[in-house]
């Protein structure tokens, strides 16, 4: 496991990370700093209340059915909102096969970071039926906003990608229950 710094807040005002908020596509070669991470973690799923559990991003009778990894230089990690950490899944450089697997978007593996956003649906669909598939896809467009806003207020660029091999990327981040939702590279804009 690794520990997490807490979350350092910037002055940025939410209207000044709207307004400034574009889809960016290169990247400088340049990895993310562990507290840059940490932010974009926190904003993507973090704890925001410790007594009920309560996340930064809203969720359908609060299922929490988003799981995040991130795929940097060294390797694959799952964030664990509970203890604002990263469970290492691989010591691999994944960000390549992510691009091969987004249909070859080859600026994905110059990303500093890539988040897979993925998702265990049935947490949700267990307790709204059908509908909670609805709930899961409206969680993940909340979880990726805060994400895309968090990387405007660290100086950082991102871009939501939702063009990729579902199969493949299931079988190369060795995911069973979950599936993926989104990809989205964050890094140093060029």
């Amino acid at each position: 496991m690794v520990k997490l710094p807490a979350p350092k807040f910037t002055d940025a005002s939410i209207e000044v990370c709207i307004r400034n908020r574009r889809s960016i596509r290169n990247f400088k070669s340049k990895d993310l700093s562990l507290q840059e991470i940490s932010n974009l973690l926190w904003a993507a799923q973090g704890i925001t209340e410790k007594k009920y559990g309560f996340r930064s991003a809203p969720s359908a009778g609060a299922t929490y059915p988003l799981i995040i990894f991130i795929a940097k230089s060294d390797g694959l990690f799952q964030y664990i909102p509970e203890t604002h950490s990263l469970k290492i899944k691989s010591h691999n450089d994944l960000r390549p096969d992510i691009a091969e697997a987004a249909l070859n978007q080859n600026f994905i593996k110059d990303a500093g970071m890539v988040m897979v956003i993925t998702a265990i649906f049935e947490r949700t669909t267990a307790r709204y039926g059908k509908r909670g598939i609805r709930y899961v896809h409206n969680e993940v467009g909340h979880c990726a906003q805060n994400i895309h806003l968090e990387a405007v207020a660290l100086g950082l660029g991102s871009v939501p990608i939702g063009a990729f091999d579902d199969q493949m990327l299931k079988e190369l981040l060795g995911l069973s229950q979950e599936d993926p939702l989104y990809i989205i590279p964050v890094g140093y804009p060029e």
